[in-house]
């Protein structure tokens, strides 16, 4: 069984801008987690929520480069997080959820992208461990402010990448050897298939959730990329200029996951997998990589992978 997918006329499109999807939306007395909210699309969703009058919490690795990023914008603040430690997770919402304050939109959009092979935490892989593993603990963990907010949405910014490999079931941390590209879209997979079945168990909590793709955006996301690789996929030219018209600014890549997170258009829905402001098609045939796979929004998928995380990490909503 998959989820329904189908474009609802949002109004919007691949150009419009996080703040244009927000114009006439008041975001006062709401509180956003966002994490990777200091650094490209996260940088630019922060603001876009702030702007709009939420208040802005930013779990970061490094939280002295995330209070510089975000001095210039006001109603924010900066807690401590390592995705890749389960330990770091805990602290975190142990902190947060000592203030007693609910969460009313959780935007999941730290990840990495092609990197070197990497172990993290208990011998995971990194792409699985640090785009999926540690958000699914720390959704976990902040569940009783999520289902104190009475209304709460939960976001994954996953992307196209997850048309390049469903999940790896029998290889699921590529003890079998490495490919950074199928990292990457198993990771990206997971993100979906995580708000399929999220938004399974939160529903009756008032808890709804959805994974997109932003866009194709040039960010510090593809830092583990050489220059080369990038001018021979044609994103930029020779100088390090962007060469692909389709790419997205920053502030078109962030409107896909402000307007996930806040358009009453959705009010009621759940499961679903966005692009370009709306709800994205299904994609049946390989090679579109535009729309969402069929094994990416499968229940029966997404209740396994459900279960191998909560195994794996000890946490699950309860």
């Amino acid at each position: 069984m998959i989820t329904a997918q189908h474009k609802i006329g949002s109004g919007f499109d691949a150009r419009s801008t996080a703040a244009e999807v927000l114009a006439g939306i008041d975001l006062s007395g709401k509180l956003a987690v966002v994490t990777g909210g200091y650094s490209g699309l996260g940088l630019e969703t922060t603001r876009a929520l702030a702007d709009a009058g939420a208040h802005v919490v930013v779990p970061a690795r490094r939280p002295a480069d995330a209070e510089a990023a975000l001095a210039g914008i006001s109603g924010t603040e900066v807690g401590e997080l390592d995705l890749a430690d389960l330990t770091s997770v805990e602290t975190f919402t142990r902190r947060f959820l000592a203030t007693g304050r609910p969460v009313d939109l959780l935007i999941a959009g730290a990840g990495i992208m092609a990197a070197p092979e990497r172990r993290v935490g208990r011998g995971w892989e990194s792409h699985f461990a640090i785009c999926h593993l540690g958000h699914h603990a720390l959704v976990g963990r902040l569940w009783p402010a999520l289902t104190a907010s009475g209304g709460a949405r939960v976001v994954t910014v996953a992307s196209s990448g997850h048309h390049s490999s469903p999940m790896r079931w029998d290889d699921v941390h590529f003890e079998r050897g490495y490919d950074r590209w199928l990292a990457y879209g198993q990771a990206k997979t997971a993100n979906v298939l995580f708000a399929v079945h999220l938004d399974r168990l939160g529903a009756e909590h008032g808890v709804r959730a959805f994974s997109l793709h932003p866009g194709a955006i040039l960010t510090p996301l593809q830092r583990h990329l050489r220059q080369e690789e990038m001018v021979e996929r044609g994103w930029i030219d020779e100088h390090g200029n962007q060469a692909d018209p389709a790419f997205k600014s920053p502030e078109q890549g962030a409107a896909t996951q402000v307007w996930t997170a806040t358009s009453p258009s959705l009010d009621g829905m759940g499961g679903l997998y966005c692009e370009d402001c709306d709800v994205a098609e299904i994609a049946h045939e390989e090679g579109e990589w535009v729309g969402v796979r069929p094994y990416a929004i499968d229940a029966g998928e997404a209740a396994r992978l459900w279960q191998l995380s909560a195994d794996l990490t000890g946490v699950s909503p309860r």
